[in-house]
């Protein structure tokens, strides 16, 4: 059975957290993912809060940049957060968005050795294993965890191109696919990655629940028009992504909300309860184990959303 969360948004202050968390746990989902990019709230901060005024919760990184932090540090830390809450965190790492780590004067010449060297540097670390690399970007001596986690947490890769996957099948515990993740993108992802062992698949599906499925299509599709704009991964991945710029095209997002039914199928958990029931199963028929819900970063909204995806979406998920 698909595993159900929701995320936070990088958006929100971090006095929202410790409520955000508790709220997320009171309702019945089972992971809270931290959303951190640059340059807003930093992730291992709210995780640590998220985990502390928890109880059962796991917390999940989408996605720490592998070149902001040292890999030992990004192994202590992750290793510390597994002391707090041992079993309940779930590592993920990716390249970072490259001109934010421009920047921060941290952009690798060479993106794909350098996420391979940290996630191979951050999981030995994990195991307890004592590690001394002079790589092409990480260079450590005879470096061990003082008290390596048991159980020891999975790193997950947050990437998206050809390359990038294939890599995170060898050298990370699964995927975060965090860029409108339809199904289709997600199994074309799988196949990319094509892992020869256990790999969790966490995907970050764009959502919104109303009772009235026109009006929820309305509210969401000015950010779908946005990100055909900003060029999304996933939204290119789909097969009728042409015909769905040409409707954004000719009559801005209001051309969307009458798109068909498939197509918001693989858009998001977007319109009814049923309707966000329908995409989660659709991602898990494509290889996904963890779906997160990522609703509009409004503070006003989220309340009512938790409570959808609490009473309506949760139970049915759970047979």
């Amino acid at each position: 059975m698909i595993i159900a969360g929701v995320c936070f948004p990088r958006e929100f202050p971090a006095t929202l957290i410790v409520p955000g968390a508790r709220a997320v746990e009171a309702m019945g989902a089972e992971d809270l993912w931290i959303i951190e990019d640059c340059f807003y709230t930093a992730g291992v901060t709210l995780a640590a809060a998220a985990m502390v005024s928890t109880e059962r919760l796991n917390i999940g990184f989408g996605i720490l940049p592998a070149v902001a932090r040292n890999p030992a540090i990004t192994a202590m830390e992750l290793a510390t957060l597994a002391g707090l809450g041992p079993g309940r965190v779930i590592g993920g790492i990716g390249h970072g968005v490259q001109e934010w780590m421009a920047q921060i004067g941290e952009r690798t010449p060479s993106p794909l050795t350098t996420l391979r060297e940290v996630l191979d540097t951050v999981r030995a670390l994990l195991r307890g294993e004592t590690v001394t690399l002079d790589g092409r970007e990480v260079h450590l001596s005879h470096v061990r965890l003082d008290t390596p986690p048991n159980p020891v947490p999975p790193v997950l890769a947050g990437v998206q191109g050809p390359k990038s996957l294939a890599l995170a099948g060898h050298h990370a515990d699964g995927l975060v696919l965090a860029d409108w993740p339809g199904p289709g993108y997600c199994r074309s992802a799988l196949a990319h990655a094509a892992p020869s062992g256990a790999f969790d698949v966490a995907a970050f599906a764009p959502a919104y629940i109303d009772a009235d499925r026109a009006r929820a299509r309305a509210f969401m599709a000015p950010a779908i028009a946005a990100s055909l704009v900003g060029g999304s991964v996933g939204l290119k991945a789909l097969p009728f992504y042409d015909d769905l710029a040409a409707r954004v095209d000719a009559s801005g997002a209001e051309g969307l909300v009458d798109a068909p039914d498939e197509w918001w199928l693989e858009l998001g958990a977007i319109g009814t309860p049923d309707d966000a029931l329908a995409h989660v199963e659709a991602l898990a028929a494509a290889g996904v184990t963890r779906v997160a819900f990522f609703f509009p970063p409004d503070q006003q909204l989220w309340d009512g959303q938790l409570t959808w995806l609490g009473e309506e979406v949760l139970p049915a998920l759970r047979g």
